[in-house]
Parts: C-alpha cells; structure tokens; sequence
C-alpha cells in the first residue's frame, strides 16, 4: 500500500479539532514539512467538494497546490487530494491528505454533545492514486519524510487548540 499514517491522542473534542483542520488559514500553523507558504485561496471553512489553493515551495522551487476536499464527514473526517495544475490541467499530484478524529475517552455523551476528552487524531498521507507516482513521490524520498513530518504535524495542532 502506498500510504503512510501517524496517530496522537490529543486532549480536545473532535469539533475543536475539526475547526481548526477546516481552515485553510491555519494550515501552514500547522505544516510539519515546511513546505507550506501559505496564502491560501478558496472557502473557509473548508466543506465537501471544495477547491482550495496554497503557496507551497520544494527547496527554492515555489508552486502552487490545488486541493479538493474528497472526503467529509462532520467532526470526524477530512482529506483533501492535492494536484499541481498548469492552465486547469492537471500534471502531477492524486495524493491524499487524510485527518481521522475518533473520540477515546468520553468525548461523546449518550445524547451526542461533546463533553471533555480526548480524540485520536489519524493522519494519513496516501500516494496510493497519484500520477507518477515513482517519480514525484518515492524517488524523492517523501514517504521516508512524512511520518516525522506528519508527527510534528500533529504536535503542533495539539498546540493550535491548546491556544
């Protein structure tokens, strides 16, 4: 399989961790890799089927992403799969940035509102229907990169809802 995933259980409800991931303002907050520029172009917050833009750079080469938010369910799951776009085609990307909120310890009352508690926050990054993907993913060492990258990821969301 052609994915890699990082969890943490992190001490919030999934509705605030899920407000935070559907802003694409707070994106490069949180952006473990240090690829991420910023600027983000499209709806906040993000929903299902949105178009997000982002600056984004790989050593001194700057780009643009363009995401589409793929999956989406409400205080519990969202991925956006990234493309690199030149006039509206589509030339590189396919992979899937996936964020899985799953309440640990009491998190949901019986009634279905939130109380205290801690949510394991899944993260995956997913190559799996990426064009060329041996070229522009593996190659240049992303999947080695990721997991680390992911896991500050998530050290530094646990942080964006601490504050």
């Amino acid at each position: 399989m052609r994915a890699v995933s990082v969890s943490k259980d992190i001490s919030a409800t999934p509705g605030q961790l899920f407000a935070v991931l559907r802003d694409p303002a707070r994106h490069t907050e949180l952006d473990g890799s240090g690829m991420l520029r910023g600027r983000p172009e499209g709806p906040s917050p993000l929903g299902p089927g949105d178009r997000f833009s982002m600056g984004m750079a790989q050593g001194r080469l700057a780009y643009r992403s363009v995401n589409i938010v793929v999956e989406y369910e409400e205080d519990r799951l969202l991925a956006w799969e990234t493309w690199g776009e030149v006039g509206g085609r589509r030339l590189v990307g396919g992979q899937r940035w996936r964020y899985e909120l799953t309440p640990v310890d009491g998190a949901e009352r019986t009634d279905g509102t939130e109380s205290a508690g801690t949510t394991r926050v899944t993260h995956t990054y997913d190559w799996s229907r990426a064009r060329l993907p041996r070229l522009v993913v593996e190659l240049p060492g992303f999947p080695r990169r990721m997991a680390p990258a992911m896991a500050t990821t998530l050290e530094r969301l646990a942080s964006a809802v601490r504050g």
